[in-house]
């Protein structure tokens, strides 16, 4: 394949846009990407400061990470470990719920759009 095929791939050849290159200019395409991304930051960042909490206590606070709980071997920081788990199936959770109310409608929308164009 030449360069040039390559380079009219994304495009007819008279330079219009393809149905997938003005989906993704559209106003709707950029709202659905900026929600998103609001809430993949939003909560990778909750995770990674809970994480951070979790390290910074078992390095700065042993005291209290090693403390026993009710008389077993069960301690505190054994019990912010195994809350990392538990963080992460909830974050996990909360994604898809998130997902199948707020992303998956827009973008079975913005499919059909293009579906229909092609």
């Amino acid at each position: 394949m030449s360069a040039t095929e390559e380079s009219s791939r994304g495009s007819d050849p008279l330079g219009a846009p393809t149905p997938y290159e003005e989906m993704q200019r559209s106003p709707e395409f950029k709202a659905l990407r900026d929600r998103w991304r609001r809430y993949i930051f939003l909560m990778s960042g909750l995770f990674l400061a809970w994480f951070l909490v979790y390290v910074l206590l078992a390095d700065f606070a042993p005291g209290l990470v090693n403390t026993r709980l009710g008389g077993t071997n069960f301690t505190v920081g054994l019990l912010l470990g195994l809350l990392q788990f538990v963080s992460t199936f909830v974050i996990a959770v909360a994604y898809a719920k998130f997902a199948e109310k707020n992303i998956d409608p827009q973008a079975e929308a913005l499919r059909e759009t293009v579906e229909g164009k092609l």
